[in-house]
């Protein structure tokens, strides 16, 4: 998962990406304006000859969505008036919190070599009784 700051940009990214889309349709379902001594050359009609939907609902709903979401990404960050002595005591917490859990690992290290000297020596404990066992019955043929 991408950090808060990179998802503030992309989600920035987004909201330029409805704006551009929003202009781009506007201007493909709109009709040309007339001017004062300008005679325009071509269609005078819309270039989309898809059925008109409601564009502008669409896109004011996804710029709002798109602008409450930016809203509470940066809601989330954190604050300027973090104090250095906040963060210092939420760094030792966290490295405390670190500390145990390294301890936890470590013990759990630990029990799993030990039980893997117990299945190591009972491998060695079977095949050594197979070898007893085939020894002794080449023996007995014999």
């Amino acid at each position: 998962m991408a950090d808060r700051l990179t998802q503030l940009q992309d989600t920035v990214n987004q909201q330029a990406e409805n704006f551009c889309n929003a202009i781009g349709v506007i201007q493909q379902t709109s009709f040309p304006s007339k001017f004062v001594n300008f005679e325009r050359i071509g269609p005078q009609t819309p270039n989309s000859c898809q059925p008109q939907e409601d564009y502008a609902q669409l896109f004011a709903q996804l710029i709002a969505r798109c602008a409450k979401d930016i809203d509470t990404l940066i809601e989330s960050l954190p604050n300027e008036d973090s104090s250095i002595e906040l963060q210092n005591s939420s760094l030792k917490r966290l490295e405390i919190e670190n500390q145990e859990t390294a301890k936890d690992l470590e013990e759990v290290v630990q029990k799993g070599e030990l039980l893997l000297e117990k299945m190591q020596y009972a491998l060695e404990s079977i095949a050594q009784a197979q070898l007893d066992m085939q020894i002794t019955l080449k023996h007995d043929l014999q």
